[in-house]
């Protein structure tokens, strides 16, 4: 018999993981999958579910696992443990652990067909066949895409179909390295209607989110922002993903403090042997946001989180990776120069600092050296992304901070002229600055050096047109409108970077800010 159940989903006691592991949750969001489980079985599912769509694998599998348990010939279950072992908008981690769960639920496809009792159990159940089948990958979530489209055409008014039809168009655009953003809108289309109808559905409101990451589409996404940043307040992608809207519109407040509390949960979960990745991917947004809002004592904190994480994880992947990056986003957004010496090991962030903390310091040979540093990493296609796109324009960046500092005016607009040029074809700002000194920025700073303030202005508004709300770029802007004479939008920029800095009285740009309203009001 089927249940069809709308809940809001409640943690009551995992089988799985054990009474510890009660704590984990109180609420994960709103949404009606019937099947053809009842009872307890159902509930499990449920979770797990809803789990799955904010991401929370570990503590998904869990539950799917407690429902397999209780009955072990129930095929959902083991359809959705398939889904939780991949991160379904990056390249595929692990085949092997779907391949297996199917296995536990029956030798063959046929036979695991059999098990599925209704025809749209047997077509969610076939889906993943195609996505864990043979073949290669990016045609696996091509196939697995078609597949859930054809059962959107069998069910339109199901609302479970249609969310991870969403998804599933996500996954074939990444797969395919499609970056026209016609799948992400189409996504981002299905998933917004779900989410009109049902404001708790955790998968409503994130597929949004993932489809409308970028800064032309990002408005769109707002209300289904606020709303996945309270369905499931103890899963840590679920608190982190919000953000990535949150940062489209320059809410530094929002974005520092959801990344707080998805660094907590994923600490809270995290045992030792477990990825890092959850830990590190909100300790670097969440110093960011930190940065943006003036709060350097928290944003250097984030530095020391990162380093025990680092430890923790020997070294390895992710953690070693972003430590450098966070050193290098620190000196540079806060303009505290410092330059480090300069190694064969040393990353394109951190010789980004280097250069610009000493072109800054009037250290030009060790700029220099770090332009060559950067040059090396560029030619060789070493380091840490050594020959993509945000390396070469890092090397630019310090190379034109050499010209304007040494009066060199034309060479260092041509070199940021092909910083920006580089640029055009990257993906649209979706997260933290990448490179650490946005290009346009940058450039807006240069001119201004040489005294060209007309053209800095066109140079910043791109630069917040991109990035809204930056604080160096509303700074930069302020005082290129001050140049010109033109004190009303001067007032204007002002203004915003007095909200953005709020109670940050030692920041001398806030006491410019300060200053310049003083003066005309």
């Amino acid at each position: 018999m089927k249940l069809r159940i709308a809940i809001l989903v409640i943690l009551g006691v995992v089988v799985a993981a054990g009474a510890a592991a009660n704590a984990q949750f109180e609420s994960v969001g709103v949404i009606d999958f019937p099947t053809s489980a009842t009872g307890e079985v159902q509930q499990h599912f449920l979770r797990g579910v809803s789990i799955l769509h904010s991401f929370g694998w570990k503590q998904a599998i869990g539950q799917f696992q407690a429902a397999q348990e209780l009955d072990p010939n129930f095929a959902m279950a083991y359809w959705g443990e398939t889904l939780c072992y991949n991160h379904p908008l990056m390249g595929e981690a692990d085949v092997e652990s779907p391949r297996a769960v199917l296995a536990r639920l029956a030798p063959t496809r046929a036979e695991r067909l059999a098990k599925a009792p209704t025809d749209r159990e047997k077509g969610l159940l076939n889906a993943v066949e195609i996505l864990w089948g043979d073949g290669d990958w990016r045609d696996r979530r091509v196939g697995y895409m078609e597949a859930m489209g054809e059962l959107r055409e069998q069910y339109p008014d199901d609302d479970e179909i249609a969310t991870f039809y969403a998804v599933s168009m996500l996954s074939a655009a990444r797969a395919r390295g499609d970056q026209s953003l016609r799948l992400e809108v189409r996504a981002g289309t299905i998933a917004l209607d779900v989410f009109n109808r049902n404001r708790k559905h955790p998968g409503a409101a994130h597929y949004t989110i993932h489809s409308f990451d970028d800064p032309i589409h990002a408005p769109l996404a707002l209300p289904a922002a606020l709303a996945f940043a309270e369905i499931a307040p103890l899963v840590s992608h679920a608190r982190h993903m919000p953000t990535h809207i949150f940062i489209q519109h320059g809410m530094w407040n929002y974005v520092g403090d959801h990344n707080q509390s998805a660094y907590e949960a994923a600490r809270e979960l995290w045992m030792p042997g477990d990825s890092v990745s959850a830990t590190v991917h909100a300790l670097d947004w969440g110093q960011y946001g930190d940065l943006q809002r003036g709060d350097y004592a928290k944003a250097s904190e984030w530095i020391d989180r990162l380093t025990m994480v680092n430890e923790e994880a020997a070294g390895a992947g992710r953690a070693a990776r972003s430590l450098p990056l966070l050193k290098a986003r620190y000196i540079v957004e806060t303009e505290e120069w410092k330059t480090a010496p300069i190694t064969e090991e040393s990353s394109a962030p951190e010789l980004l600092a280097t250069g610009l903390s000493a072109v800054r310091t009037a250290d030009l040979v060790i700029a220099e050296k770090a332009a060559a540093a950067l040059k090396k990493l560029v030619e060789s296609g070493g380091g840490a992304g050594g020959g993509a796109p945000p390396t070469r324009i890092m090397y630019r960046e310090v190379m034109a901070s050499i010209h304007a500092a040494k009066g060199e005016a034309e060479q260092a607009i041509e070199l940021m002229d092909e910083a920006v040029e580089i640029m055009r074809p990257m993906r649209a700002p979706n997260g933290a600055a990448n490179p650490v000194k946005p290009a346009y920025e940058l450039y807006g700073e240069i001119l201004l050096e040489l005294d060209r303030p007309e053209e800095a202005i066109e140079k910043l508004e791109m630069s917040l047109l991109r990035m809204p709300n930056r604080p160096r770029s509303l700074l930069g802007l302020a005082r290129a409108y001050v140049r010109t004479g033109d004190r009303k939008r001067a007032a204007e920029q002002y203004r915003k970077l007095t909200e953005v800095w709020e109670g940050r009285d030692a920041f001398p740009g806030l006491q410019e800010a300060k200053r310049f309203l003083h003066e005309i009001a």
